[in-house]
Parts: structure tokens; sequence; C-alpha cells
């Protein structure tokens, strides 16, 4: 192992990026149209309370939109969504065109395909750094076993590959 005194931003994201994570879209009904993000610090914290987190940067323009709602969808990408990943990383962009969504009456929204998804409203936010960990309640949630995760690792969309012996 070589040490490096080196903490430039470059390589602490080469560094974070050796964990693989998996993909979700953090979305919301704002004014009636769909706003959300993709986030992959997506993390369980609680079971008793039912509670996740994700962490945005204080960067994201999305955010201080998003952070408005009453309730946030938070979707977990499967392995076939990759097209939905980048498109709610893009800036500037319809985020939500031809995506395949639904919202729920208190304005969460979800794509639909998805592996998992959770319905949470906003607990607490932490600022962190150039982040805010964003603690998230559940109020409900479901998944579908039967769909892959999509994995962000090394900066880059992966899939996971059945173990074969």
């Amino acid at each position: 192992m070589t040490m490096r005194s080196a903490l430039e931003p470059h390589r602490l994201r080469q560094v974070f990026g050796s964990f693989p994570t998996g993909v979700t879209a953090v979305a919301a009904l704002i004014d009636g149209v769909p706003a959300g993000l993709a986030a992959n610090s997506f993390v369980s914290v609680s079971l008793d309370p039912p509670m996740v987190s994700v962490c945005v940067a204080h960067t994201s323009s999305t955010w201080p939109v998003l952070r408005r709602a009453g309730r946030l969808g938070v979707s977990v990408l499967g392995a076939h969504q990759e097209h939905a990943g980048r498109q709610l990383s893009a800036r500037g962009a319809d985020r939500f065109a031809a995506l395949d969504w639904q919202a729920t009456d208190d304005g969460a929204v979800f794509l639909s395909g998805s592996s998992a998804w959770l319905d949470c409203s906003i607990e607490q936010e932490i600022p962190a750094g150039d982040h805010d960990i964003v603690l998230l309640r559940v109020h409900d949630l479901d998944a579908d076993p039967a769909v892959a995760p999509l994995v962000f690792h090394g900066s880059r969309y992966r899939r996971l590959h059945p173990h074969t012996d």
C-alpha cells in the first residue's frame, strides 16, 4: 500500500469509488411536476424508528426544491434503469422525460420497475463538509427481489452477475 499525502478531490473520488453502492432516485411532485435527483449515497440507518439516509451535495440545484416536499419517494434503481440514473444526474434537462413514474397522493414519486421503493419524509438534515446528510423517516416500502439492482463502482454504472460454481 502506498501512502499518499494527497487528499485532493480527484484522489478521494477514486478511492471512495472503490466501494460499490446502489443507485437511487429521490423524487417528489413539486407544484404538480416531478422533481428528482440520483443518489448513490443511500444507506439504511435504523429499524426502530425506520430510517434511511442520503447525502446531497451543497451544489445541488434540485435539493433546495425537493426539500420543500412533504413526502419523498426513494426508488432503488434496477440494473435495467441505467438510463434513468444518467437522466436524473443530468443538469438542465427534463429529468423525467420518457421515464415511467407514478406519484402517491402525498406527492412521493417512484420510478416504475425499480428493485425497491420507500415512501419517506425528511426527519433531519445534518451539514457534513460539502454535503448534507439527510435522514429520512420511512412510512411505507416494498421491494421486488426479481429485479436486480443497478450498482455504481469506480465512477461507472455496473450490474451484478450471478455467482456460478
